[in-house]
């Protein structure tokens, strides 16, 4: 099992309520119903724990995959993935994509 971490901020002019919309509506669902994926979560950045510091991120997704050729495999299948990445990115700040296993 691999897991996808997905770390980044909004870009300037973007809502919060216009990410979670997208989020909620379109890639949350879609995502989810892919068969490599068992698992998306999308979390909003509250605080740093012990500190009054602003958090580095504002948004965390982790989507948790089979293997990255399945997962590939599965949006080229899937019409809806067309247009996820390019309203992604025209959502978030440079995000950073981190493909991770549990040790």
């Amino acid at each position: 099992m691999k897991t996808l971490i997905v770390l980044f901020n909004l870009k300037e002019g973007v809502s919060a309520d216009d990410y979670e919309q997208f989020a909620k509506e379109l890639d949350i669902p879609t995502v989810k119903g892919l068969k490599s994926v068992s698992d998306f979560q999308v979390f909003k950045s509250q605080g740093i724990f012990g500190s009054d510091a602003k958090p580095p991120y504002q948004y965390v997704e982790v989507i948790h995959f089979e293997s990255i050729e399945n997962l590939v495999s599965d949006m080229g299948k899937e019409p809806k993935m067309a247009e996820i990445p390019a309203k992604f990115q025209e959502l978030a700040d440079n995000p950073i994509f981190i493909v991770s296993e549990n040790i």
